[in-house]
């Protein structure tokens, strides 16, 4: 049995005059209630812990999430590129690198006509229908896309040949624009083209 003196702290009353199971009883719900409590601390804490995790792998492209941000995002990207495309370049390129050597442009350069013939006949085998090189089985887009990428890379290394004709009088496709223009502005009401796909869609030819 509990007695309660002067000296007991306030609160101490709730128990004066309790038996030992009672006070036993009231101590394992005293402690229950405290391992509550800081059980509902601990996960507090983990929460808010995993929402800060969360926050701080959220991408908030409107301010630097990270101090090169700012310094990275002045700088030329890849980003912009389409990877499908690219890897599709890069096996034009094998091709040539299995036959030439990787890179042997760079060392034996080229001459500004041939990449600019191949990257032509590529594109008009494309645009008259063809869509796959026959010879290597990659699209003659990317064909032209390759040639193309030969000849910028050797005009930056300092290792093109150019061979180009004379230049042509300056204004001479401001000129031409205008033409363009007279065109449009006679005829206003455009016929709809001839293309393979609605003249196949009409005709019922393959």
């Amino acid at each position: 049995m509990s007695d309660c003196d002067e000296g007991d702290r306030p609160g101490d009353e709730a128990y004066c005059g309790k038996s030992d199971d009672e006070l036993r009883s009231a101590l394992r719900v005293f402690d229950e209630t405290k391992r509550t409590e800081e059980l509902e601390k601990r996960l507090l804490a983990l929460q808010e812990k995993h929402d800060q995790k969360q926050h701080n792998e959220t991408v908030d492209l409107t301010k630097d999430t990270n101090p090169k941000d700012s310094v990275g995002v002045k700088k030329a990207p890849i980003s912009t590129v389409s990877g499908a495309v690219m890897s599709e370049v890069g096996v034009a390129m094998l091709e040539g690198a299995r036959k030439y050597g990787r890179h042997n442009y760079r060392v034996s350069g080229v001459r500004a006509s041939v990449y600019r013939d191949a990257a032509w006949r590529h594109l008009t085998k494309w645009w008259e229908g063809e869509d796959i090189d026959p010879d290597s089985g990659i699209s003659h887009i990317i064909k032209a896309m390759a040639s193309l990428m030969v000849l910028r890379d050797a005009e930056i290394c300092n290792m093109l040949t150019d061979d180009r004709p004379p230049r042509i009088p300056a204004g001479f496709w401001e000129m031409l624009d205008k033409v363009v223009v007279e065109v449009i502005a006679k005829y206003p009401n455009a016929q709809e083209a001839f293309t393979h796909k609605n003249t196949k869609d009409k005709s019922g030819l393959v």
